[in-house]
């Protein structure tokens, strides 16, 4: 098989949750197996279609990476903190739990911090922003956003988490806790890594089929390869420094500091093991995985999967599961499209489905309504096998983009009644 020449079939990959799961993203999937690169794939239960790969989608390839199977968020992340008192604070100050969210957040594509307002983190004298050339233009982008959020489903949202029985590894007794869940990844400087690199990687497979240029890959024993490698891992280390900036910054703001945090990527490539097929002399062999919307599920390691904006996450534990090629779901994931979801589902509509389970909603548009995603219940039922609860996370209030850069609204905003 020449490097071009695409399989005349998918190779076979497992599925989770099949009745969840719309005929464009098998397609994807499928068209993705027929790489001659592709060595394993699984689909988890919230998958829906995507760019090249579905999200959802887990791809494991042989001495190459897929830039646009990593996705042009790169590492875009879970991070959950568990603070050691109860969430009922929440609603004895309101007030202050909202000002954090509003004046220590900023939302948005190009959202970024004024310079008088901007963090420090070691990730930002990291020497591999000198590594590349393409890199050096992007340091003064990681500056400005560093503590930042996007838009689309990024949020950073107060509730409460509950533990059912003690738990050694987070370290925490049962019980009820406040807890701070925030999603979002590497902000600009992974959207111009993602989209340089793939452009690179398109124009060097020129005989690529036009159905999946969008999966065009960069072997690693290639200069760019390593080049596009080193970038993606930089911008994994901004992803977790942004969530660090994010949760200092607004737990410091209501005077707490956490017990316990969690977190993890969903949109990366990795180096994993996995068992060699029949045939080969060793028993493993070093492959790539890419997890386009899809959490790392490795024996013990503990992940965070959310729901919706009125749906519980949950803290789950991986089983370590070969076939899902130790992997689960990173979401509900959506079963309308953005634009659906605007022309179908009224804000009285969302707004009463919030009012009913109790969500303080700090802006967001009607395409991340609830109704627009999948019963994250039934995510999860899918895939019993592939981890093990740990602990649930219900929230109470949640801030997402409205198009506020950063600070409090204008005073015309509508002051919500105090509960």
């Amino acid at each position: 098989m020449s490097q071009y020449e695409l399989r005349d079939k998918p190779l076979p990959y497992k599925v989770w949750g099949q009745e969840h799961i719309d005929d464009g993203s098998l397609k994807q999937m499928d068209a993705a197996m027929r790489l001659p690169i592709s060595v394993a794939g699984a689909l988890m239960p919230d998958a829906h279609v995507g760019y090249g790969l579905p999200i959802g989608g887990v791809l494991a390839t042989e001495n190459a990476v897929i830039p646009y199977a990593v996705g042009v968020d790169i590492a875009c992340r879970m991070r959950l903190s568990i603070f050691p008192v109860s969430p009922h604070v929440i609603g004895q100050r309101v007030g202050q739990f909202e000002n954090a969210l509003w004046n220590e957040t900023c939302f948005g594509a190009g959202g970024e911090w004024p310079a008088n307002n901007r963090a420090e983190h070691e990730v930002l004298d990291s020497p591999d922003w000198e590594a590349a050339k393409y890199l050096r233009t992007l340091k003064d982008i990681a500056y400005r956003q560093l503590g930042t959020s996007g838009s689309g489903n990024h949020f950073v949202e107060w509730g409460a988490f509950i533990l059912e029985k003690d738990d050694e590894q987070l370290g925490l007794k049962s019980g009820q806790y406040l807890a701070l869940l925030s999603h979002s990844g590497s902000r600009g400087v992974g959207y111009k890594i993602a989209n340089h690199y793939s452009k690179l990687a398109q124009q060097l497979h020129p005989h690529l089929d036009a159905s999946v240029k969008h999966l065009a890959w960069l072997p690693l024993d290639w200069h760019e390869g390593q080049e596009y490698w080193l970038a993606m891992e930089l911008a994994g280390r901004f992803a977790a420094a942004n969530h660090e900036v994010i949760h200092k910054r607004v737990a410091k703001a209501v005077g707490l500091k956490p017990a316990a945090t969690v977190e993890n990527h969903h949109n990366f490539a990795w180096k994993v093991q996995l068992p060699a097929p029949a045939g080969f002399a060793e028993r493993e062999r070093e492959v790539i995985v890419h997890r386009k919307g899809a959490t790392p599920a490795e024996k013990g390691q503990l992940g965070v999967i959310p729901g919706s904006m009125a749906d519980p996450g949950f803290v789950v534990r991986g089983k370590g599961v070969v076939d899902s090629i130790y992997s689960a779901a990173h979401g509900a994931g959506r079963q309308m499209s953005r634009k659906q979801a605007t022309n179908t589902i009224t804000k009285t509509e969302r707004d009463r489905l919030l009012q009913e389970r109790g969500i303080i909603l700090l802006g967001a548009g009607l395409d991340e309504s609830p109704q627009a995603y999948k019963s994250i219940e039934d995510v999860m039922a899918a895939q019993s096998d592939l981890v093990t609860v740990v602990g649930r996370f219900e929230p109470v209030m949640v801030r997402m983009d409205d198009d506020i850069k950063w600070g409090r609204k204008s005073k015309k905003r509508k002051k919500r009644k105090r509960r």
